[in-house]
């Protein structure tokens, strides 16, 4: 699969009567998003405000975060299964609106969701303050169960983010990439003496809001499997949970998957990038066997000689990742995990809560659980009235001002177990 990705950069946000990119600037018509989020009967408001890099804003409690992208040529389109049909993607053209986002927020759906700080101390530890975010601020009517109230959070982010994307479908890009993958054996032959290099991606699907669907599907549903890494790219795995802020893997991170853009960078260089390896992450103990003895299977067919591994969430899922890389080791796969820790507040506690001697080469992410301080802003989108119960804050963290202290997972993407951040943690 060939892809070309063209990159639209967007340095400014700014309402308008109609939805259209000119000079790097993105204008949007707040009155005919909120309309299309009103379309969905189980949300009975929908506010837009705008954040940019810099101002004295804070957004919680957020949801999901989305890059607007518009399939221009080629087969299918955005978000397929989900908001388009079923149609594999990965191939022809697809614009990104680079640096601009779509942030859903507002009434808590469950306690793992998380804040952005567009300025002050706090703004470092998430990508999001650096982009200029169209954020979403919905309200379900009362008695909404959770998990519908979860479905029509993510489908009014989805539904917004096609439609602010397809602003970019005429706009010549500022730059293009071009990422190709072809079918196995002629990657293989393509650079037959680099060591063929694999990305095994495990998708949160423990359930209870723990979800993330792939062309449609909840990836409970579905056992181990390839996929091209383009098709990614073109919205085929968008996030639908509510994992631990600081480690979970929103549709814009699936969009822009860092392992995957840096494997293709060092592609036909000093290492043949393969594909993907998508898998799952279970509950209960049969399930994680099945699927492990798959993945491993999987990398030994395709005769890879290494394999990066990233997971989402931690603590139950720390046993998926440690049951892949000793299965993946042990048919003679090298492995590198990507994760973050949570070692207690003071450091001392272990790390992960599963582990191998296999695990032996790891990237580490940071650590959530170090406290850190929050000021007080001059404006919030959404609201503050759950930080106390979301996870990383505690009762009594919140004073009257809206200033807080809470533990660092509370930020969206602050230790993110892919890599799309900016904390690492090293052995002395």
């Amino acid at each position: 699969m060939k892809l070309e990705l063209g990159k639209i950069y967007i340095h400014d946000v700014q309402f308008a009567d109609k939805t259209y990119v000119e000079n790097g600037t993105l204008f949007v018509c707040k009155e005919e998003i909120e309309k299309l989020v009103l379309e969905d009967d189980r949300l009975i408001s929908a506010r837009v405000e705008l954040a940019r890099p810099g101002e004295s804003v804070r957004i919680a409690p957020v949801k999901d975060v989305i890059e607007p992208r518009v399939k221009v040529d080629g087969p299918g389109a955005i978000f397929p299964g989900v908001i388009n049909k079923v149609k594999q993607v990965g191939e022809g053209r697809t614009h990104a609106l680079v640096g601009s986002t779509v942030i859903t927020c507002g009434r808590i759906v469950g306690f793992q969701e998380g804040v952005i700080d567009m300025s002050g101390p706090t703004a470092k530890y998430t990508p999001f303050s650096e982009t200029y975010n169209v954020c979403v601020v919905i309200e379900p009517k009362e008695g909404l169960e959770t998990h519908d109230y979860e479905a029509a959070g993510r489908m009014a982010g989805l539904k917004v983010a096609t439609y602010v994307g397809e602003a970019g479908r005429n706009v010549e890009p500022d730059e293009i990439v071009t990422y190709e993958t072809k079918p196995l054996l002629e990657q293989i032959a393509q650079y037959p003496d680099l060591p063929k290099i694999g990305y095994v991606h495990m998708l949160q699907s423990q359930g209870l809001l723990h979800d993330t669907f792939y062309y449609g599907v909840d990836a409970k549903k579905f056992i181990p499997t390839l996929m091209y890494p383009t098709e990614i790219m073109d919205g085929a795995i968008v996030s639908g949970n509510c994992v631990a802020p600081c480690d979970k893997v929103t549709t814009y991170h699936h969009l822009n998957n860092p392992v995957i853009e840096d494997l293709y960078k060092r592609h036909g260089k000093d290492l043949n990038f393969i594909g993907v390896i998508l898998t799952n992450e279970n509950v209960f103990l049969a399930d994680k066997e099945r699927c492990s003895d798959m993945v491993a299977k999987l990398a030994q067919f395709i005769g890879l000689d290494g394999l990066l591994i990233t997971e989402e969430g931690y603590g139950n899922p720390d046993t998926d990742l440690m049951m892949n890389c000793k299965k993946v080791t042990q048919a003679g796969t090298k492995v590198v995990i990507i994760t973050d820790e949570f070692p207690g507040r003071d450091g001392k506690s272990q790390s992960l809560a599963d582990a191998v001697p296999e695990a032996d080469t790891m990237v580490s992410c940071g650590q959530g659980n170090i406290i850190v301080h929050f000021p007080a802003m001059d404006h919030v989108i959404g609201t503050l009235d759950f930080v106390e119960t979301m996870i990383g804050g505690y009762e009594g963290c919140i004073k009257a001002d809206g200033s807080f202290d809470a533990e660092l997972q509370i930020i969206i993407a602050s230790t993110i177990a892919n890599g799309f951040n900016k904390l690492a943690a090293r052995t002395y």
